[in-house]
């Protein structure tokens, strides 16, 4: 009895000194946030938070629970109840579309035996507050912790007033904090009316409409402190096409008509599921990408030779209990068709998911190029060009995850691609020339006939494996991928005034294999600080065999040994990193982390036997991020970095490649790696209604600069002199400009999504461009109409810009004569509309009628200049095809599930399995 008066004494005490600090007004100084998540930990917007508490109805003479406060979180995940009363017990109830719903108990002040029901434990324990069941658990042992967020449901034992740990699988990841009702004498804890509930995850739930799975939209973009992720899985105007056509619709990405991407005007790494990959954009199917992660500034987690970001591509992965699938199939006006299927089953401890697509096209290119010589005598050349591709690819996928046990998963994956096509190309050339006797000009014209088979494989093995500690984890991969090109190509040239025609034969054979071994450690060191540490071994081979023939009018094919580059080396890199993250007062977040690499690179001219070889020494690239949360959903965050950008062996081989007589390129043995260092700055807003802003401000500068330049050669099939591309290393280049990314909801049925990139690259080099300020800008509207009709218009505009610095990745030379410090990109600008209609049972087939290129307005056209001469090229790819393609999603979920099991404990170890 003693104790009850004093500890009443005691908390009248605390209420009066808290009143008093805000006169006239009741005690509600209770607060309660956190943050809601998916099973993956991905912010969920738009969940609405309700914290209710049971009051006397004296009309209907019972109790009935009452709203005290409600919230809807923003597009971050987070929400705050403030000003709550201090007193009695509360419930929070969570809720979200496609997920389970989430109840909480709330207590501030737990009161002892005889004035709130419940036990209290021996002198110095409290009872455990936040316990999802409702009820207080039995005394326990002195000494005992109290755990916090009870998540499964059990009763938490009551113990001293240490802090103690969640239980494994608790949804709040946040240390307990002492309950209130601990030894005589104590003040109460004034920190226990400040909840933080931490990251509560709320794990999908299926509903089964009949044979159809519906689950919860994703938001259309999440920011994480070094990376942003957009959701491409309701991409309209992608539907029938490639990883291409997804890019052209994510902020940030700039696409050229041949599928080139670039990050702020720089050519980035391309990742699958975090690991680079032999295969190209245009060799993924759209309909295999759930997202796609944008790493403009990587940290030391990532490779060191990603100087110019990344580009995450996650493959879709449905790990939905029973099994689930997509059949497709579409067609365009140029005659090209697309069709394939996806399937996935899970039963018990198994996943499997295959992937079954075939892109067939037909693409007509048309373009002009005029180069005018300004040596003696004056040449103006003038070509036609008129190109018609045939072919595509098959795309398969087959995966398989066994879940030995709720905290490990060991995945199995392989893919397998084949492409064939046929491109014939007809070029009119017009040759003007000015002699001291007057004018001259000639006709002539060049046939190009080809065909290429492209194989790719790649296999991944990988497991994961969480602690019982939360955020604790271990993962392996292995990765192993393989391209093999190979093809033979004819080139016809004939000249007016000329008997006979000129043929060229090129037999063309390319093998890349790529071998990644990596292992990553992560573990929260305190609820603080984490850590996440790695190792990473990477070997890639490259070889390329290739003969050159020519016939002139009446004789046979002779070999070119001049034209004939072939080679193989193999590059390798080992690296080692490790970061530290944590939080200082929740409102302050940093991650600082140091990554050691050794590469080097042997390579052997094939032809000639002789060898070249290359050790680089260990190089050291750190990185910082740090993050500040201010008031009103706002943040500001600061990332600072630095790379390099190793010479590939092509770019290095002394030889020249006369493979194409109009595009001869040659290496440049003395090239030294560029190295850049990176900072960018960020602020992001958070408004109602799932609204965010972001503007970030960045600067690159690189020194070593590799950069294509135009030299003087002669050309071995006609003995005259010609232009050569090479590289060289400009002193440095300095790019900076500002980014702004918008994602907003003006109505229910239309979400808009904004991106303008302002920027300014100066290279410093012999013969560079003025430097340019550019604009990019992109703009991609969703519109939910009535009768399950959606619309998507987007378009992108690109300003006037230097000509891109180094587009090649190392695999192979690069596709354009133009050098990048002696040139420019003129303006251009591209419109896309798709018309979806969903129908059938449960709006489970649908319809998409979209059209590219709307106005014939995405082009290339560039202006390049180099010594003797000056040079326009434009081309027109593929524009106003209009593409209509059916879909149709099936599944059917295990209910025999919640018939086995608890559905509060199933929910639980579902999240352990994801």
């Amino acid at each position: 009895m003693k104790q009850l008066i004093l500890y009443m004494i005691l908390t009248l005490v605390t209420i009066l000194q808290a009143a008093a600090q805000t006169p006239g007004r009741p005690a509600n100084i209770g607060h309660v946030y956190g943050k809601i998540t998916d099973a993956q930990g991905k912010p969920l917007g738009d969940a609405s938070v309700y914290l209710l508490q049971q009051k006397f109805d004296t009309a209907a003479r019972k109790l009935r629970e009452v709203l005290v406060k409600g919230a809807t979180t923003g597009s971050n995940g987070e929400f705050s109840l403030a000003e709550l009363p201090l007193m009695g017990k509360f419930k929070l109830k969570i809720s979200a579309v496609g997920y389970s719903a989430y109840e909480q108990e709330i207590v501030f002040i737990n009161m002892p035996a005889g004035a709130r029901p419940g036990a209290v434990g021996a002198p110095g324990a409290g009872n455990a507050y936040g316990s999802t069941q409702g009820k207080p658990g039995p005394a326990g042992p002195p000494g005992a912790n109290n755990a916090d967020h009870n998540a499964r449901g059990k009763p938490a034992a009551a113990g001293n007033n240490t802090p103690g740990n969640p239980p494994a699988g608790a949804y709040a990841n946040t240390p307990a904090r002492p309950a209130m009702g601990g030894a005589p004498g104590r003040m109460p804890d004034m920190s226990a009316f400040d909840k933080d509930l931490g990251n509560i995850k709320l794990s999908p739930v299926e509903k089964q409409l009949q044979t159809v799975t519906v689950t919860a939209a994703r938001p259309l973009m999440q920011m994480d402190i070094d990376k942003k992720t957009f959701n491409v899985e309701k991409n309209l105007v992608s539907a029938g096409g490639t990883a291409v056509d997804v890019m052209r619709n994510v902020p940030s990405v700039q696409v050229d008509i041949d599928g080139n991407v670039k990050l702020r005007n720089a050519a980035p790494q391309l990742y699958i599921d975090g690991r680079p990959t032999t295969l190209s954009l245009d060799q993924i199917p759209a309909a295999e990408i759930s997202s796609v992660e944008v790493i403009t500034n990587p940290s030391a987690k990532y490779d060191a030779s990603a100087d110019a970001g990344i580009l995450n591509i996650v493959l879709k992965k449905n790990r939905q209990t029973g099994y689930n699938g997509n059949i497709m199939a579409g067609a365009d006006s140029r005659g090209g068709y697309n069709g394939g299927g996806i399937f996935n089953l899970r039963q018990g401890k198994f996943n499997l998911s295959a992937t079954l697509m075939t892109n067939q096209v037909k693409n007509r290119t048309t373009g002009h190029t005029s180069r005018y010589l300004t040596d003696e005598p004056r040449v103006n050349i003038f070509q036609q060009n008129e190109n018609k591709t045939t072919g595509g690819f098959l795309f398969g996928k087959l995966g398989l995850d066994y879940f030995a046990s709720n905290r490990t998963t060991i995945s199995l994956s392989a893919i397998q691609m084949h492409g064939n096509f046929k491109p014939g190309e007809t070029i009119h050339i017009q040759t003007d020339s000015l002699l001291p006797s007057g004018s001259v000009s000639a006709l002539g014209s060049r046939l190009y006939t080809s065909e290429r088979e492209i194989n790719g494989t790649t296999l991944q093995l990988g497991m994961k494996h969480n602690f019982p500690k939360p955020g604790r984890e271990w993962t392996a991969d292995f990765t192993w991928s393989t391209r093999k090109v190979s093809g033979e190509g004819l080139i016809t040239s004939e000249t007016d005034g000329h008997s006979g025609a000129m043929q060229q034969k090129n037999i063309l054979g390319a093998d890349n294999t790529l071998l990644i071994v990596q292992t990553d450690y992560i573990s929260p060191l305190s609820p603080a600080l984490k850590l996440e540490t790695g190792l990473r071994a990477q070997y890639a081979d490259v070889t390329n065999d290739n003969a050159n023939f020519i016939r002139y009018p009446g004789g046979e094919f002779d070999p070119v040994n001049a034209a004939s580059v072939n080679y193989a080396t193999t590059n390798y890199v080992y690296a080692g990193y490790i970061t530290l993250s944590g939080a200082v007062k929740q409102a302050f977040t940093y991650k600082a982390g140091l990554r050691a690499e050794s590469s080097g690179y042997t390579g052997k001219l094939t032809n000639t036997g002789e060898k070249f070889d290359n050790d680089y020494p260990l190089s050291l690239f750190p990185s910082l991020a740090l993050s500040r949360k201010l008031k009103k959903d706002q943040e500001l965050q600061l990332s600072l970095t630095r790379r390099v950008n190793r010479p590939s062996f092509f770019q290095l081989s002394p030889y020249t490649d006369f493979t194409d007589n109009l595009n001869i390129t040659r290496g440049n043995p003395d090239l030294v790696p560029e190295f850049t260092q990176s900072a960018e700055f960020a602020y992001s807003k958070t408004f109602k209604g799932s609204n965010t802003f972001l503007a970030s401000a960045y600067y690159k500068r690189t020194s070593h600069l590799i950069t294509r330049f135009l030299t003087k050669g002669t050309n071995p099939f006609t003995g005259e002199e010609a232009y050569i591309n090479t590289f060289i290393n400009a002193n440095h280049a300095d790019i900076y400009g500002m980014e702004f990314t918008s994602v907003n909801a003006p109505a229910r049925w239309w979400d808009l999504t904004t991106n303008v990139n302002v920027y300014r690259s100066a290279i410093t080099a012999e013969g560079a461009a003025d430097p340019l300020w550019s604009v990019f800008a992109k703009v991609n509207n969703n519109f939910r109409l009535p009768r399950n009709f959606t619309v998507q218009l987007s378009a992108d505009f690109q300003g006037k810009t230097n000509l891109p610095v180094n587009t090649n990745q190392g695999f192979g030379p690069p596709n354009q004569a133009q050098s990048a410090s002696q040139g420019y990109i003129r303006p251009f600008y591209g419109v896309d509309l798709a018309v979806k209609k969903t129908f059938g049972k449960d709006n489970a087939a649908s319809l998409t009628l979209g059209v590219n290129d709307i106005f014939r307005s995405r082009k290339t056209d560039m202006y390049s200049e180099g010594p003797g001469f000056t040079q326009d090229y434009y081309r027109l790819n593929n524009p106003q095809v209009l593409k209509l393609n059916f879909a149709y999603r099936f599944g059917k979920m295990d209910m025999t599930l919640f018939k086995r099991k608890n559905m509060k404990n199933q929910g639980v170890e579902n999240l352990q399995d994801m």
